[in-house]
C-alpha cells in the first residue's frame, strides 16, 4: 500500500486538450486586437474618418469577445480521464 502512495503521478489541473484550446483562444483574441490597429492620420491636424470603420468598431470587438468566451469554454471543459 505504501508503494502505491509513492507512485502517484503529478497531474495538472487541466488536460492537454484544454491547454491547446487556451492557446487557440489566445490567438483569436490577438487577431481581434490586430484588427483594431490603424486609422491614424499622417497629419495630426487632419481628422481621419477611417477610425470609425466597420472593422475597428464592430468586427474586432466581436472577435475579441468570442475569443474570451472561447477561453472560458477551454477552462471549463472537463479533461478526458487518462487510462
Amino acid at each position: 500500500m505504501a508503494k502505491k502512495d509513492n507512485e502517484q503521478k503529478f497531474q495538472f489541473a487541466l488536460g492537454k486538450e484544454n491547454y491547446i484550446l487556451l492557446a487557440i483562444g489566445f490567438a483569436i483574441i490577438i487577431v481581434g486586437f490586430l484588427l483594431m490597429i490603424g486609422g491614424r492620420s499622417a497629419d495630426p491636424t487632419v481628422f481621419n474618418e477611417e477610425i470609425f470603420s466597420f472593422r475597428r468598431i464592430t468586427l474586432a470587438p466581436i472577435i475579441v469577445l468570442f475569443g474570451f468566451m472561447f477561453e472560458i469554454y477551454a477552462i471549463m471543459k472537463k479533461p478526458k480521464a487518462e487510462k
